[in-house]
């Protein structure tokens, strides 16, 4: 039976929201979330009342603010805002990312500051539970004045406009699926469609998606550095607790303890625990400095998520006290989306980086002279060219990742007619870290790949973790006995550090995670 998670406005994880978005979990409301959205909505319907002009619920938008609009007009105002602004363009979003977007909307209305009408709320809540996905070109948000094209196409749908997203890829007219749903278009109030459109959740989902894959990604990084270890012999002792407490930044504290974990129980390094070899290159020694900081850029991005996921991001906004004799409407700046679009930029410099520490270590592993293995871990060197061409791939790779670490927050352009003189491009940002996730995995099978090979010539056994990684490996990727292509192997691999449960699965053999 699936499960559902409550919406509160308040307690709501990355996790949750991605349990919802991949259809492995339903989604409520908690009560006292209705309660809030209820009375916030009352003093919209106040302010109605009594005749004030207040922008977002009687006004145009943008440069159009000193626009009244009459209370015969306010349901086409609301609705012309968002066929006026349902204007993506680009290929559609995935289903799993329409989703998350849907439920962080939900879940920022949850906290009662947006005074949307509840039936607003609950065709969300409905599209969610019913599994309607809104058609959404990915291609339109500034990242301020929230998602407003993205956004709008999901608003769209509710009203019984626009188009929806099939499992199979089709596209189809939004009312012939609502009306097989049991549902009816939407009849927006005032506030309600600026409500649905001004947020982050775009940016959001896209980020949440890029955490999930990180969350996987770069723990596998230091089990694959660790591979490498074993197959270099290099050394453990620049993890030794004393060295990280004499520098104590959280990640490499942490990618420390890792390394020493991931280690234990090594027949390879005990055998060479009194060898010559003095220091090793950086990239194995100097592991948890450059894997530790980007465990850190990975802790913002997750301290970011969760306080954003939580709050409320639309303009106006509504407060009331507890006993609703002091109501106001403020006009702010919530829906910008810098915080994000940072936090985005950096993760991308900062897997960049995971990533090209990676490849330097292959380019360790296949040079026989640094090594101490078969050139390019051929069987038959000379004659066969073993892996030499994983590297080329993991360059390649590598290139593309160079480019995803140009910021996106750097550009900024100013629109309607400079009332919106600054915006974040945290969209853009948010959609450039996704697609570096891709590389970097891509990078990391090519390591992953090279170590597993390279562990092929030893006779000795390497960790119980390492052990397990490689058989893990070995399901998907037969060791080389000569040469052949191995696209589909790292193809394969590339996926599964992604999305394979390879960490739950390490977990379940070893009785803990590295």
């Amino acid at each position: 039976m699936i499960s559902t998670i409550t919406l509160d406005g308040n307690t709501l994880s990355s996790s949750e929201i991605w349990r919802v978005a991949t259809c492995n979990a339903d989604a409520d409301i908690s009560q006292s979330s209705w309660d809030r959205i209820i009375k916030s909505r009352k003093v919209v319907e106040n302010i109605l009342e009594s005749g004030e002009i207040v922008y977002g619920i009687n006004t145009g938008f943008g440069a159009l603010v000193n626009q009244t609009i009459s209370p015969e007009d306010l349901q086409q105002l609301q609705n012309n805002l968002i066929r006026s602004h349902a204007t993506g363009i680009g290929e559609l979003m995935s289903k799993e990312s329409v989703r998350a977007m849907m439920v962080a909307r939900i879940n920022s209305f949850a906290k009662g500051y947006s005074g949307v009408h509840p039936n607003v709320v609950q065709q969300l809540l409905d599209f969610v539970n019913l599994d309607i996905t809104p058609a959404i070109p990915r291609i339109g948000s500034l990242g301020a004045s929230g998602d407003l094209a993205p956004l709008s196409h999901m608003a769209l749908a509710l009203i019984g406009e626009g188009e929806i997203l099939l499992d199979s890829g089709e596209v189809v007219e939004t009312r012939e699926i609502i009306v097989e749903k049991g549902l009816i278009p939407l009849e927006l109030g005032a506030k309600d469609g600026l409500s649905l459109i001004n947020g982050t959740s775009q940016m959001l989902s896209l980020l949440i998606e890029s955490e999930q894959i990180l969350s996987q990604l770069v723990p596998l990084a230091d089990v694959i550095m660790c591979t490498s270890l074993e197959a270099f012999k290099g050394s453990v002792v620049p993890a030794d607790a004393r060295v990280h407490n004499a520098r104590p930044h959280p990640g490499q504290s942490l990618v420390a303890s890792r390394i020493r974990d991931i280690m234990s129980g090594s027949q390879i390094l005990e055998s060479h625990s009194d060898c010559e070899k003095v220091q090793d290159p950086y990239s194995f020694r100097c592991a948890p400095q450059v894997h530790g900081a980007v465990n850190e850029s990975l802790m913002q991005l997750r301290s970011t998520l969760e306080i954003e996921i939580n709050s409320t991001t639309d303009n106006p906004l509504v407060f009331f006290d507890s006993d609703e004799s002091e109501q106001k409407i403020v006009s702010q700046g919530n829906f910008h989306g810098e915080i994000l679009g940072l936090v985005a930029d950096k993760m991308s410099l900062s897997i960049f980086e995971l990533a090209s520490i990676s490849e330097r270590r292959m380019d360790q592993l296949l040079d026989s002279k640094k090594s101490g293995l078969p050139p390019f871990l051929a069987n038959n060197s000379g004659l066969e060219s073993g892996l030499m061409i994983v590297q080329y791939v993991a360059g390649a790779s590598l290139s593309e990742l160079h480019g995803h670490c140009a910021p996106r927050t750097a550009f900024s352009t100013s629109t309607s007619a400079g009332q919106e003189d600054h915006v974040s491009m945290g969209a853009t940002a948010c959609w450039n870290l996704l697609q570096a996730t891709q590389r970097l995995s891509e990078v990391l099978a090519c390591e992953l790949l090279i170590a597993c090979q390279g562990l092929e010539f030893e006779t000795l056994k390497p960790s119980p973790f390492i052990q397990s990684i490689i058989r893990l490996v070995r399901d998907i990727s037969p060791k080389l006995e000569f040469d052949r292509s191995t696209s589909s192997d790292l193809v394969a691999i590339s996926n599964s550090l992604k999305n394979g449960g390879w960490l739950s699965r390490i977990e379940a053999e070893n009785n803990r995670l590295p």
